[in-house]
This record gives structure tokens, C-alpha cells and sequence, in this order.
């Protein structure tokens, strides 16, 4: 799989030695559009800009605690990889896309609502989801089906806080996702390739695993638009496509969610779809993947392991036949 770069070869500097990634996507998005004739006048720059100033928060810090006991003693995945070879059909199908076309997304003002099975329904801000629970840093390694990783310093607190503040009910068994569904800002949501909004899924036990991280950022910074800003989950014993994006709704049901991918291609996404070097796609091994920006495209890929090597997750499936319920 090619992985694009810049074409010198050189890396890009450090966001906060740059001109604030709100501009920078707000100027591009503006040249693209005087390309396509939509923006004749040169004075639309400016408002663009205060838009993207009141509306995005661009490159803001976000603090938060290193967790020791999620650490990693591997390479951590660039800043400029993890935020340029993104798979979130919302912008494009492309790997490049989200970076170009994520401009558009608002992820302020932004509302949660968490609804169902649960004692205590609630609707929260932005703000209020954030200050739900002491927010810390966990390194975690990010395996996408299409077999490429990554090892991303993720900032949030385990879903496990916020599972515990609405009371779920007896009848509750899963927890369904819901994603932002605006054609507006999000392009990619005018194409057929999925039935939208983006939905996914866990069941109870798994997303009130430790493991199971609500995202609010990433590299000491708020979540970049493309990498599913402004909250998104994280569940790093599972492909990337489980770890539901600019999530809006959460809601806790009886039965089993119907998910996106598995809606569109059952035989090739299932609802658990647990790292498994055992069961393959039916398109491709499984067996090894290739780390983004670090081994060349020629290199020796790395063997997959179990689970992406987060064993501690083994207990939730006890008994089950993981290559039927893939």
C-alpha cells in the first residue's frame, strides 16, 4: 500500500512552530473552492479564517496525565502520519482525503446524548463530557483491517466513567454509536458506499473494559478534525473501523446494534471484529501488518498478534468461537 509523503522527503515542523492548522485548513479549503469558481472574491479569506478561529480548535493543548500502565516502549507513530493517512468515509475514501477535506467538520458547539436502557438519560456538552472524569494519556497501538498500524498517544478516560453515570438498566447488553450525519460538513456522506450515519457497536462487558477509551485527543492536543473530533472511542484490541468517529449519540440497547460495515459486506465485517491473526479477510492475510511510517514499503511486515497484543481482553470471550464470531 503506498503511503504518501511529502515529495522532498523533509518533515514537516511542529504544529505550534506553524501557522495554526485551523488557518491552514481554512486557506486550503478557500483555494480549492476559488479553483472549482465557487469563492470569486479574495476578501473571503479573511472570513474563512475568523470562521475557522470561532469554530475550530485547531492545534489547542489538551492536559493530561501520562498512565503509566498504558504505556508503550514503541515508537510512536508521527504526528504528520497519524493525521494524513486516515480511513473516515465521512471525508472520502482515500486514505489523503480526511486531511484535505475535514476542514468542513465543526466540532464546536456539539452536543452527546446518551439515551436507552439507562436510568439516567442525559445530554451533555462538549465541555461537560470532558470534565466527566480525570482526562490521562495512554499510548495505544491502532491496527486497521487493511493491515497497517500505528502507535498513537490517545488523551481521554476509559467509557466505563460515563457507563456508571447513566445507571444502565437490566435490559441493558450493548452500547450503539452514533455519528455526526451532516452532508454539510461532512462530503463524503453524499456517496452510497455506507449506509449512514456511521453506527457501531460493543457489548456491555467490553465497552466497560478499562481498555475501551473515549477520545478527546491526541499528542497533547485536542482530536484534529480528520481523526474524528471532537470525541470519538478507541479500542485498540479491535480494527480501527470499531473505534466509532465524532460520535453524537450513544445509546444502550437490548439487542444487538446493526453496524455499518457489517451492514454493507456481513461476510467481511463482523460485530466483534477482535485483531486476529487467524482469521483472515476474505481479501487478505491477517497474519501481519505493516507499521505506518516506519518500515519502508519493501520492508519485512510485523507478525499480528492476538487481540493487537492486549491479552488482558482474552477473559471477555471465554468459551467463544472466535473465528464464528469474527
Amino acid at each position: 500500500m503506498l503511503i504518501k509523503r511529502s515529495p522532498n522527503g523533509i518533515d514537516l515542523p511542529f504544529s505550534s512552530e506553524i501557522t495554526p492548522r485551523a488557518v491552514f485548513e481554512s486557506r486550503r479549503d478557500f483555494i480549492r473552492k476559488v479553483a472549482l469558481g465557487s469563492i470569486a472574491s479574495g476578501s473571503m479569506l479573511e472570513m474563512v479564517n475568523r470562521e475557522a478561529f470561532a469554530q475550530t480548535p485547531g492545534a489547542q493543548k489538551l492536559a493530561a496525565a501520562a498512565n503509566p500502565a498504558y504505556a508503550s516502549m514503541e515508537k510512536k507513530t508521527s504526528f504528520k502520519d497519524a493525521t494524513t493517512y486516515n480511513n473516515f468515509y465521512e471525508f472520502g475514501t482515500d486514505k489523503a482525503d480526511p486531511a484535505m477535506t475535514a476542514s468542513s467538520l465543526r466540532p464546536r458547539p456539539w452536543t452527546i446524548t446518551i439515551d436507552g436502557e439507562v436510568k439516567k438519560p442525559m445530554t451533555l456538552d462538549l465541555d461537560s463530557l470532558m470534565k466527566l472524569a480525570a482526562m490521562e494519556e495512554r499510548v495505544y497501538r491502532l491496527r486497521c483491517v487493511e493491515g497497517w498500524s500505528m502507535v498513537i498517544p490517545w488523551i481521554g478516560y476509559s467509557l466505563s466513567n460515563l457507563i456508571k453515570k447513566v445507571e444502565p438498566t437490566a435490559n441493558a447488553r450493548y452500547i450503539e454509536f452514533i455519528t455526526l450525519d451532516d452532508k454539510k460538513q461532512m462530503p463524503g456522506l453524499r456517496s452510497p458506499v455506507l449506509e449512514w450515519p456511521y453506527v457501531e457497536g460493543l457489548r456491555l462487558d467490553e465497552a466497560n473494559h478499562p481498555l475501551a477509551l473515549l477520545s478527546f485527543g491526541m499528542y497533547g492536543e485536542v482530536l484534529p478534525n480528520q481523526n474524528g473530533a471532537p470525541v470519538r472511542m478507541v479500542l485498540p484490541w479491535k480494527y480501527g473501523f470499531k473505534s466509532a468517529k465524532s460520535i453524537v449519540k450513544i445509546r444502550f440497547v437490548k439487542d444487538q446494534p446493526r453496524t455499518a460495515w457489517n451492514i454493507a459486506a456481513p461476510s467481511e465485517y463482523g460485530f466483534y471484529s477482535n485483531v486476529n491473526p487467524d482469521v483472515d479477510h476474505p481479501r487478505w492475510s491477517q497474519a501481519s501488518e505493516r507499521r505506518i511510517g516506519e518500515d519502508g514499503f519493501l520492508a519485512r511486515k510485523r507478525k499480528t498478534l492476538m487481540f493487537n497484543g492486549y491479552s488482558e481482553v482474552a477473559s471477555l470471550y471465554t468459551g467463544m468461537d472466535l473465528k464464528k464470531f469474527y
